[in-house]
């Protein structure tokens, strides 16, 4: 029989398996010399999850079992960095980086310079105090970010607690990103339940840190690697050698093994380590996209000093995007939700930038013309910033004979409706949006998709399924869906699986009006305006009969998204699908929450917020200006009334505010005239 294990007994064990468990895991993810097997580890991990479920009071916020995610974080505060997160200024030259040196070494001899690689990620900046995890910061607009420690301890290069004896406080500031093996096999995983992929690395890091559950970011199995270190009393007065400590507290840092780190003092030993990581770059398991140079110097970096958003001792060498020449074997054109008809080229496969190109964008019939395409050119490709393929030129002199020139279509490609371009853009649309095949599918995913009605089961093949089965035509046809449709659509629709689809049509009946607004699909309508429009006039009805003029005093709302709302409805196929979501029981107005302004104190005023509130959040005193009919904008122009300043405003903000005649009030003064 099992020992009951007393309080005491219970706090000596979960602190042993805490210390063996993040000692293992630290092998495994940064030394890469595992000693146990995974089924031993996990062991550990249930016996550990056990004692904490029974001992709640005797678990720590840096357990090890918050690696697999905590509990759903319901938003993410801005807090101040104490020290600014700046980013570098780049260089796409030799010449320019034999300059950034030269302008060092006149000033203060001949300098030791330390490269590492510039992981292509998302800047991360983590703070401890007495060895343990305590805040993980985004680098938000470089004086402040968001916290997001909770998705952060799911990050197992990480460490929770620090070994040795660091400083009482430090912050290590690094990278977070995902390797090229995990993005794969999570855009596999994705195509395997019909949802759409990924486009890079980069942005699915971005998003994943950003995700509410903690749980679904361990799924990500997102890594880091630490560049700087910042503490009222750093271990060495060396870039190099404070990185190299960090690696002995336990982080994960730059491999001087592998020459992810180097140090030089002369241009020359630079662009050898720059020359070799551009040809070898595309065999790692990680994205970069060029090498950091800094003074190694901790004392000549503080004498160096900072720009305005840079610092003067460090430069960015950017990788030119890599070439390649590629047959062009034909031209295929697409149909989006908005109608927008894109031409995409067919290529003969080529390796490029560590994948294999088939496609790339040609973004539209302006572009055709300016390369003058012809079928059979060879075509010179890129991947713009690394991620998308684009062809940026032809060589004419390999051009062959009698080559048939690209002709961008008259008539969409998919109902054979004539398109048409309005005067101020460049993309051609069909305007048959009730009756064109792929229009009608794709505003059905995007209905269907997690940032709207957030409908699960519905990827973009069960969508199409649907369609050419008969059972919808619009989104509003969703709800007339009946379980015995679905289950007569054959395999693969079992009782299990279509009942989650009925059910998850069924709970989208609560999703609140500004999603459902997004979900509707206004061209130029994205997530951020819907949501605006939707709080600032309460309900549809409202907004389907406001003229163009009062469109124009929302927030974010300009000429060409008022047009737009108009054009959509103007037209009787869009009403008649809103009346029928609306009989359907789709929310089709705000809570009361998010109705018009409560009071009109602040009505008719431009405002804009700056720095760190003492009783605000930064997202409440935005709400809050709003909710008393104000206006909160971004940035300080000749129409801003005038800007609440907290601690830390920033100092170009100020002088901006200045140089305009801007009105500056704090906290307090805000407060008293909310009040009156």
């Amino acid at each position: 029989m099992e020992k009951t294990l007393d309080k005491k007994e219970a706090a000596r064990r979960i602190h042993q398996l805490s210390e063996d468990l993040e000692r293992h895991n630290r092998l495994y993810y940064v030394e890469a010399k595992p000693e146990i097997s995974d089924q031993e580890f996990d062991f550990m991990m249930k016996e550990l999850e056990a004692l904490e479920k029974q001992w709640p009071g005797l678990a720590s916020a840096n357990s090890p079992t918050k690696r697999v995610g905590g509990d759903i974080t319901r938003e993410f505060p801005t807090v101040a960095h104490r020290w600014p997160m700046l980013s570098l200024s780049n260089s796409y030259s030799r010449e320019e980086v034999q300059e950034f040196v030269e302008r060092i070494t006149r000033a203060h001899g001949r300098t030791l310079f330390t490269m590492e690689l510039k992981y292509d990620g998302v800047a991360i900046s983590l703070t401890y105090r007495n060895g343990e995890l305590v805040q993980g910061l985004t680098r938000g607009d470089g004086e402040k970010g968001e916290d997001i420690t909770a998705n952060v301890r799911t990050v197992r290069s990480i460490p929770l607690r620090l070994h040795g004896n660091p400083p009482a406080e430090l912050e290590a500031r690094g990278e977070i990103l995902m390797g090229r093996k995990e993005f794969e096999a999570l855009n596999r995983q994705r195509e395997g339940k019909g949802e759409d992929v990924f486009a890079n690395p980069r942005n699915t890091t971005a998003g994943t840190l950003k995700l509410q559950d903690p749980k679904l970011v361990a799924k990500r199995h997102l890594q880091n690697f630490i560049y700087s270190l910042n503490a009222g009393d750093l271990p060495t007065q060396s870039q190099y050698g404070n990185i190299m400590q960090c690696h002995a507290w336990g982080f994960r840092t730059p491999d001087p093994q592998r020459r992810f780190i180097a140090q030089a003092d002369t241009v020359e030993g630079i662009m050898e380590f720059i020359a070799h990581w551009d040809r070898e770059r595309h065999h790692l398991e990680i994205g970069i996209d060029g090498v950091v140079v800094k003074v190694d110097s901790i004392p000549l970096q503080e004498e160096l000093g900072l720009r305005a958003k840079s610092p003067r001792w460090a430069i960015a060498y950017k990788f030119p995007a890599e070439q390649k020449f590629t047959k062009l074997l034909g031209v295929e054109f697409f149909v989006g939700r908005t109608g927008a008809v894109t031409p995409v080229a067919v290529l003969d496969p080529v390796e490029l930038a560590g994948t294999t190109v088939k496609r790339a964008s040609i973004h539209n019939a302006d572009q055709i013309a300016k390369l003058d395409l012809h079928f059979g050119d060879l075509v010179q490709v890129e991947k713009g910033g690394e991620i998308i393929p684009k062809i940026t030129a032809v060589d004419l002199a390999r051009r062959p004979a009698h080559a048939r020139p690209v002709h961008y279509p008259a008539h969409c490609p998919a109902c054979g409706t004539p398109l048409v371009r309005d005067e101020d853009e460049a993309q051609h649309y069909c305007p048959n949006e009730h009756g064109c095949p792929p229009q009608i599918t794709r505003r059905i995913e995007h209905f269907v998709s997690r940032k709207a009605m957030d409908i699960g089961g519905l990827g973009g093949e069960t969508v199409e399924t649907l369609f050419h089965a008969g059972l919808v035509h619009n989104v509003a046809d969703l709800y007339d869906l009946k379980q015995e449709q679905l289950l007569a659509l054959g395999k693969g629709w079992g009782e299990r699986s279509t009942q989650l689809i009925i059910d998850g049509i069924a709970a989208s009946k609560a999703i609140p009006f500004e999603q459902v607004l997004f979900a509707l699909g206004i061209r130029h309508v994205g997530e951020v305006v819907a949501k605006k429009i939707a709080r600032a006039v309460g309900s549809i009805d409202q907004l389907a009969h406001m003229a163009k003029e009062e469109l124009l005093g929302i927030g974010e709302v300009g000429e060409v998204i008022a047009t737009s709302i108009r054009d959509f409805f103007g037209a009787e196929g869009n009403r008649r699908i809103v009346e029928r979501l609306r009989a359907a029981g789709v929310q089709m107005a705000a809570t009361t929450a998010h109705r018009r302004p409560q009071t009109d104190r602040l009505k008719g005023l431009t405002i804009v917020v700056s720095g760190v509130f003492e009783t605000f959040t930064r997202d409440g005193i935005k709400q809050t200006i709003e909710d008393n009919g104000g206006k909160v904008s971004g940035s300080i122009s000749g129409k801003t009334s005038f800007v609440v300043a907290g601690a830390d405003m920033g100092p170009a903000k100020l002088a901006k505010a200045g140089e305009l005649g801007v009105k500056v009030i704090d906290e307090a003064e805000f407060r008293r005239m909310i009040e009156a």
